[in-house]
C-alpha cells in the first residue's frame, strides 16, 4: 500500500550524494531534542555511512565520465556502477545482468578504466 498517487519527479543519486543529504537531515534532527530518528532513517544513515566510498563531487564526475562513453548511455546503470565501483569484468557483468544488452570485452575494459581512476 502506498500513500502517493503519482511520481512528480525522479532524480538519480549516488550513495555519496545521498550520504551528504542524509547528514543534513541527521544534523537537523539532532538539533531538535524532541525529534528522534525513525528506524528507517537511522538505517539509511547507517547504510550510506558504510558504503559511501567517494566524495559526492567525485562520484558525480565518475557518473559523467561513464555517461560520456559511447556504449554506456543508461543513466541508472552509470549510477549503479558509481555506487558499486566494480574492479573486474565479472563484477561489472553482474551490473548488466538484468539489462537487455551486454557490453563486449573491450567496452567492459573501457568502463573499468574509468572506474579505476576513482577507486
Amino acid at each position: 500500500m502506498t500513500i502517493f498517487k503519482e511520481t512528480l519527479d525522479e532524480e538519480f543519486l549516488t550513495v555519496s550524494e545521498a550520504k551528504e543529504l542524509l547528514a543534513d537531515v541527521e544534523a537537523e534532527r539532532a538539533a531538535d531534542e524532541d525529534r528522534e530518528l525513525r528506524f528507517e532513517l537511522a538505517r539509511a544513515v547507517e547504510h550510506v555511512n558504510r558504503f559511501a566510498v567517494l566524495e559526492p563531487e567525485e562520484s558525480r564526475e565518475l557518473v559523467d565520465e561513464l555517461l560520456a562513453l559511447d556504449h554506456l548511455d543508461d543513466e541508472a546503470v552509470a549510477y549503479k556502477i558509481a555506487d558499486l565501483l566494480p574492479r573486474t569484468r565479472t563484477e561489472l557483468r553482474a551490473v548488466f545482468a538484468q539489462e537487455r544488452y551486454a557490453l563486449s570485452g573491450d567496452e567492459l575494459d573501457d568502463v573499468l578504466d574509468v572506474v579505476a581512476k576513482y577507486a
